[in-house]
């Protein structure tokens, strides 16, 4: 089974978005990733809904927005409104989180909860069947480009026992520092999503690259 790939929009060029937009859309990429960051949960600041917006119009695949904001449930209808597809929430940021998630469902999005390096995977023992995605940060959330946390790789492994002892249907997606090196190795221990910011987006040839992270393949389970 090969990864679903989601270039993220953190690294693209936001003076000639229209082409980036159009180079995804044109390439093998699944879904557009778009970080939004608040400067309080994160120490940085990114984009809100009229950049969504704008990729909405233009985007031919599902936007996968991933908010790294306190008080998400105060923004859940102007995603919506925006066009997000997939909406994912910090499990850290969430007080009421099964609230919050049947908000994001009752909303006709897929809903996601995204977890820090440091979060271990058994704090969602309780809710991993009712959500459609668990976005793995593996650097530290705020900025594109940083370096992969290594520990990743363990904790994709116990992520994928508890969605199978609880016999959840929830896609694994790994979120900073992925690469052409470290993205088949990810791949094989168990993420069915791929998010890519500064690998596709600095390269000389993003499509092929893009192809190139998508041939990586699962390994077969006995």
């Amino acid at each position: 089974m090969n990864p679903l790939i989601a270039p993220s929009f953190l690294s693209a060029d936001f003076a000639n978005l229209r082409q980036d937009v159009e180079m995804i859309n044109n390439s093998k990429a699944d879904w557009f990733h778009l970080d939004v960051m608040d400067g309080v949960f994160v120490p940085n600041i990114s984009f809100g809904t009229p950049v969504i917006q704008a990729i909405k119009k233009h985007a031919k695949k599902p936007l996968d927005v991933h908010l790294m904001i306190v008080n998400p449930d105060n923004f859940l209808q102007m995603f919506k409104d925006a066009g997000a597809d997939n909406l994912s929430v910090h499990y850290e940021t969430c007080t009421h989180l099964h609230r919050t998630i049947h908000a994001i469902k009752d909303l006709k999005m897929k809903a996601g909860i995204a977890i820090n390096p440091h979060t271990p995977v058994n704090v969602l023992q309780a809710i991993i069947s009712e959500i459609d995605l668990v976005c793995m940060m593996s650097v530290n959330p705020g900025f594109g480009g940083q370096k992969f946390i290594e520990s990743t790789y363990n904790k994709i492994q116990h992520l994928m026992q508890l969605i199978k002892e609880k016999k959840s249907k929830a896609k694994i997606e790994i979120d900073g520092g992925v690469n052409l090196k470290n993205a088949p190795l990810l791949v094989k221990n168990g993420a069915d999503i791929l998010v890519a910011g500064s690998t596709v987006f600095a390269s000389d040839n993003p499509v092929q690259t893009i192809a190139l992270l998508k041939k990586c393949k699962r390994r077969k389970i006995l």
